[in-house]
């Protein structure tokens, strides 16, 4: 299975939401970089993807977006496929 890493906030139901998700398709470990006590992070998350809002969700080499484009790939039929890419 792909490394999932994540950008997220202590307080963001967003996030709390991808990780159910994720957590729902089998990945059982996500590396979850908190940008709202590393300043550091959240400039590196804006410079990588373009965006400020949380979560930014990495599988793999490949950037999700945030929790609703993760919902639209798993509508999609596409998560499991990139969770098990090898």
């Amino acid at each position: 299975m792909q490394a999932v890493k994540m950008y997220t906030t202590s307080v963001c139901p967003y996030c709390v939401r991808a990780k159910q998700i994720l957590k729902s398709k089998g990945v059982d470990q996500i590396e979850e970089i908190r940008i709202d006590t590393d300043p550091a992070a959240r400039n590196s998350m804006m410079e990588i993807t373009g965006r400020r809002t949380v979560p930014q969700i990495f599988i793999g080499s490949t950037h999700v977006g945030g929790c609703d484009d993760l919902v639209a790939l798993d509508a999609q039929g596409g998560l499991l496929p990139l969770l098990n890419a090898a």
